[in-house]
């Protein structure tokens, strides 16, 4: 009996004995968890916060501080970019007669400032970014004037003649970059795929387009504006009066007399009609009327309201609406 009841102590004070070691260990465990815990938050770098702003170098040298996120932006003349990157502006670009009609069904509600952006008009727009689209915008003390009201990029001559390298630039100050690719990427599918078409239905054939404003024809450059478009992008060959002219004249559209047009063998025309009925004769002039495309019924003409005039993913999209409707049937 003896026996068994010293057996009995040992065996509870053995297990009294684990419970306590067991019960320290978990003890000990915990802490050093919740030292490895305390110290990793307390080592744990702080949470980066996202930039506010970003200092920027423009076409002209100057450097401006844009806001990461600008929403109040005033782009006159450069609208075509903003809206493909999904920004609507607080103004835009007007002059006396009107404003890029083509644009009209994605700024509808967007009031309109004059072409040479009076500072009045400007400030009361409130923008937090100013984008100018040409170096003469800031000329003299203009670019000081306007940096008061809001920080004030400048594309430049040069950019916004390129109207890709506008829009990828565009794209990096208002913090877009991917999407303005992206944008790039998409219209030059269209563009091939039209071409494809083009070339199926007039491979070989040439074409030409006219600007009809105040009773003169102006005809497009063989490589800036729609021209760039119709021989470069969409592989229509180039008459050689556009050629001709394009190689004396230094403008989108350059001035073409009527004397000249008889010389246009275009197989297609497009023509840009500015005119008012005061213009109209020259239309009836019998050298109009013996141009091979305007007897021949391959004459297509659109309004001044349509985007022949300007340049941009949005206007060249247009112009390949209307190519493809005109020569594709």
């Amino acid at each position: 009996m003896k026996r068994n009841k010293k057996f009995v102590l040992v065996l509870v004070s053995l297990m009294v004995m684990s419970l306590w070691l067991a019960a320290c260990g978990s003890n000990k465990t915990n802490e050093a968890g919740n030292n490895v815990a305390t110290n990793a938050a307390t080592n744990a770098p702080a949470a980066t916060e996202a930039p506010t702003e970003r200092t920027l170098t423009d076409a002209l040298g100057n450097e401006v501080t844009v806001p990461a996120n600008p929403q109040r932006i005033i782009a006159s003349y450069l609208e075509d970019h903003l809206v493909a990157l999904g920004i609507k502006p607080v103004a835009q670009w007007s002059v006396p007669n009107g404003t890029q009609d083509y644009l009209k069904d994605s700024l509808a509600d967007v009031p309109t400032i004059a072409y040479d952006l009076p500072f009045e008009a400007v400030t009361s727009f409130e923008p937090d970014l100013i984008l100018m689209a040409y170096d003469s915008n800031v000329e003299g003390d203009k670019f000081a004037q306007y940096s008061k009201i809001a920080p004030t990029f400048t594309v430049g001559d040069k950019l916004t003649a390129d109207w890709r390298a506008a829009l990828l630039k565009i794209g990096e100050v208002v913090g877009k970059s991917e999407e303005a690719q992206k944008v790039l990427d998409a219209y030059d599918v269209k563009a091939k795929e039209a071409k494809e078409k083009i070339q199926g239905a007039a491979a070989g054939e040439s074409a030409a387009a006219l600007w009809f404003v105040q009773g003169s024809f102006y005809i497009v450059s063989e490589k800036l504006s729609s021209g760039d478009l119709l021989y470069n992008q969409l592989g229509l060959a180039v008459p050689e009066v556009v050629k001709e002219i394009s190689a004396a004249g230094t403008g989108n559209w350059n001035a073409i007399p009527l004397e000249k047009l008889a010389e246009l063998d275009a197989d297609h025309l497009f023509l840009i009609n500015s005119g008012t009925e005061a213009d109209s004769k020259a239309l009836s002039d019998p050298i109009w009327q013996n141009i091979p495309a305007v007897k021949n019924g391959k004459l297509y003409e659109y309004p001044s309201t349509s985007s022949w005039l300007y340049a941009g993913t949005i206007a060249y999209s247009q112009v390949i609406d209307d190519v493809l409707e005109s020569i594709v049937k």
